[in-house]
């Protein structure tokens, strides 16, 4: 969207996106900007690595095939089969609850090479088990909730991370990505929520006296001196927010300063 002029578009008909959750306010401000609406997808190295897919609506005389929702990952691909199951015992659970997302199809490895433990742990009976946490509608359209490592247990309760940067994010008006939230240990609750951005101070002000307002849980809400402020947040070279630095950022503020009472 920075690089790109819309008619460098003007013959494209599909944009496929993966890699990372696409967040809504990314969606609606490259479709405001190219006049296409990019199609979110799914998948994992293991998995060859895509998994479901969002596809055009299927017309024709008197019928049609919704082929995708906004805020989903699409359907699986032919042959691929997907489970949704309880992360604590593994039994299946139902449609709209969220739970450990499972893979199973010709695309999915055989294990990793040389490392028959770590492929024991994250293979069963075929099924993968991906690590990301999701839900499964009535008609098959599948939502990528959260990863289990962004959860953060707080207070005996679970904490999703990536809600809370979208609440952020929501609260900003921004599209670009200028918070990730991680988590860093707290002796009375287990852990405490840590937020690294980059917002400037006045505009950080604002979302700040939004947030006690907004609809997020309690436990969820991070509190004022538990935002740190970076120049650019830390970046993989594939273009993802590089989480284990962002870790690290606040386990070394979270030395240097002692926890909240």
């Amino acid at each position: 969207m920075k690089r790109c002029s819309p008619e460098s578009f003007g013959s494209l008909q599909y944009v496929l996106v993966g890699a990372e959750k696409l967040p809504d306010r990314i969606a609606m401000a490259f479709e405001d900007t190219f006049g296409i609406r990019p199609l979110e997808g799914y998948g994992c190295t293991e998995c060859s690595p895509v998994v479901t897919v969002n596809a055009r609506d299927f017309r024709a005389p008197g019928f049609r095939q919704v082929g995708g929702r906004r805020g989903r990952i699409g359907h699986p691909l032919p042959g691929v089969c997907v489970r949704i199951v309880d992360i604590e015992n593994g039994s299946p659970v139902p449609a709209g609850t969220p739970g450990m997302l499972l893979v199973k199809g010709p695309n999915v490895m055989k294990g990793y090479l040389g490392r028959p433990e770590k492929s024991a742990e994250v293979l069963r009976d075929g099924w993968y088990t991906t690590g990301d946490v999701a839900r499964m509608e009535e008609d098959g359209f599948i939502t990528i909730t959260d990863r289990l490592s962004r959860f953060s247990k707080i207070g005996g309760e679970m904490v999703a991370h990536i809600k809370i940067e979208d609440k952020l994010h929501e609260l900003a008006g921004a599209s670009e990505q200028v918070f990730s939230v991680t988590a860093a240990p707290d002796e009375k609750k287990g852990e405490r929520i840590v937020v690294v951005h980059t917002l400037a101070e006045d505009k950080l002000a604002g979302v700040l006296d939004k947030l006690p307002q907004c609809d997020l849980p309690p436990l969820w809400k991070p509190r004022r001196d538990q935002f740190i402020r970076l120049d650019a947040l830390p970046m993989l070279g594939t273009g993802k927010i590089d989480l284990r630095a962002v870790r690290q950022i606040a386990l070394d503020q979270a030395q240097r300063v002692p926890a909240p009472v």
